[in-house]
């Protein structure tokens, strides 16, 4: 989902006809307070999130709603875009070293945006897988983390009982629990998905 953020109807129109234009759903706002409100909710795409964030806006700034999605930590899993007709380089520079996605000055190029909006999607998207593997592994115990290790390791189960003083039936329980709550049917599945 592209998030445009533009208190300018004619701007969030134009943006939202691009975006559709190639097939990327999006939504406006014409303050980064909706916004933020939206993404109170914690509604997030699969397919990845995008903000377009104009600078310049009557209620909150640009900056200033970039800093509430850093300081939420979102700033990976809805990667910003600034757009601006009154940017300079010392605002550009600080925003990316911050960890911006992109800056562009208006007008600009609409190919060129909308392939770096596309790049962001991408980003998000994995950024979102990320975040879901490792929810995941916040579910397993301490001692389905223990088996975990040395089934990567590449330990067989009897192996792994002998390391941790268990029944080879307790190692095939954790396993079992293990590739369920990873949502894995393989060793190497889970492998390939931890890498």
């Amino acid at each position: 989902m592209l998030h445009i953020v533009d208190d300018e109807a004619v701007v969030r129109d134009a943006l939202t006809w691009l975006a559709t234009s190639r097939a990327i759903p999006a939504r406006a706002y014409e303050s980064g307070t909706q916004l933020l409100a939206q993404i109170g909710k914690g509604d997030f795409d699969a397919d990845g999130d995008c903000v377009l964030l104009d600078v310049r806006m009557p209620d909150m700034n640009g900056v200033a709603v970039f800093d509430q999605l850093l300081a939420r930590g979102l700033a990976q899993r809805m990667p910003v875009i600034f757009l601006t007709g009154h940017g300079d380089v010392p605002m550009a520079v600080d925003t990316l070293k911050r960890g911006a996605f992109d800056f562009f000055e208006k007008p600009f190029n609409d190919n060129q945006l909308m392939d770096r909006v596309q790049e962001a999607l991408v980003n998000s998207r994995r950024a979102g897988e990320t975040a879901a593997v490792h929810a995941r592994l916040a579910t397993l115990s301490s001692r389905e983390r223990e088996v975990l290790d040395l089934i990567l390791a590449g330990k067989m189960n009897k192996v792994v009982a002998d390391e941790l003083g268990i029944s080879m039936r307790t190692v095939e329980v954790h396993r079992a629990h293990i590739f369920d709550k990873m949502q894995v049917k393989t060793a190497v599945e889970l492998a390939g998905l931890l890498k």
